[in-house]
């Protein structure tokens, strides 16, 4: 079955996150080439890491004709001398365990030293963008695509679809079986717990668990500028003098004050705007409301270490 339409029109369309027809001659086309390029990256065994990387980017010329996962035009470095130098020129490559399921591919960006654990699903119709150093646990989705709620326009197949754009920053820890829903942005540093539905934006280094996520604590990290800015304000301690003669001025106090002010509202305004987001749903179902709550109040602790998975490959942990 096929859908007549403007192709080129129907793809900008999708990139736009407008109405589309997913069934196109073209975009079938597309996904069938993802399908196979993916097959033949799981099916890989036993290769060197060149090869592992050629099946995930290969540098063609036209994307769409690549018989790589993702289409990435960046040419591979030529080899070294020695399969273990070879293997170090990709060190900071994206390293993908199989089996992986990505819709198109060509709408995937992964940024450097990514790991991504088994059965990882992307349903790339938008860009789906995971940023440097962030490790995926097994069984993630990615879900940019999305369907229209009337039925009557949705119409199963031979209706139009739409979705909206995925981005995980850099330093991320998406746990195992985490859901990531359409328009969400995750902030730099944070961690998504294990079995968690991420419908709302996630604010820069938070902990978020839960059906749907919720912010569990701030994380206190000199990774994030405003805590390091803060840590580095000078004290009145005589080894770090401050104002006249080493002693702290009023002035000093006060910007010391306003700092921390500022930093204080800022996750307090974080925490309160994501539960704004949910406080509707939490109305219409209470009962669950007070269950979620009961069960985090019982382990803070274990909800905020809800993500938690072994952090060696083997022992199925990002």
């Amino acid at each position: 079955m096929s859908i007549q339409v403007d192709e080129a029109e129907n793809k900008r369309k999708m990139a736009r996150g407008e109405l589309y027809h997913a069934f196109s001659p073209e975009l079938t086309a597309a996904r069938t080439r993802c399908q196979h390029a993916c097959k033949r990256y799981t099916n890989a065994g036993e290769v060197p890491r060149r090869r592992l990387v050629e099946l995930w980017r290969d540098p063609a010329v036209n994307p769409s004709l690549s018989r790589s996962v993702v289409g990435d035009t960046t040419p591979l470095p030529p080899p070294a001398s020695t399969p273990e130098e070879d293997d170090k020129l990709f060190e900071d490559d994206p390293w993908v365990e199989g089996p992986i399921h990505i819709d198109y591919g060509t709408n995937v960006k992964l940024g450097s030293n990514v790991y991504i654990n088994f059965n990882c699903t992307i349903l790339d119709t938008c860009l789906v963008t995971i940023g440097s150093r962030t490790l995926v646990g097994p069984n993630v989705s990615f879900y940019s695509g999305t369907h229209p709620l009337d039925p009557l326009i949705r119409n199963g197949t031979r209706g139009p679809e739409l979705g909206k754009e995925i981005h995980v920053e850099e330093d991320c820890w998406i746990g195992g079986n985490a859901t990531i829903l359409p328009g969400v942005t995750i902030g730099r540093g944070s961690t998504v717990g294990a079995g968690s539905v991420v419908t709302k934006d996630v604010p820069p280094f938070h902990v978020v668990a839960g059906n749907p996520a919720r912010i569990i604590k701030k994380i206190e990290t000199l990774a994030d500028p405003e805590q390091a800015a803060a840590a580095a304000r000078p004290t009145k301690d005589s080894s770090s003098p401050s104002g006249r003669g080493g002693v702290m001025t009023a002035q000093d106090a006060l910007r010391g004050m306003m700092a921390g002010k500022s930093q204080d509202s800022q996750t307090q305004g974080a925490e309160v705007a994501m539960k704004e987001q949910v406080e509707e749903e939490e109305k219409r179902n209470p009962a669950e409301e007070e269950k979620f709550w009961r069960a985090f109040a019982a382990s803070e602790r274990g909800a905020a270490e809800g993500g938690a998975y072994g952090t060696k490959r083997k022992a199925n942990g990002a």
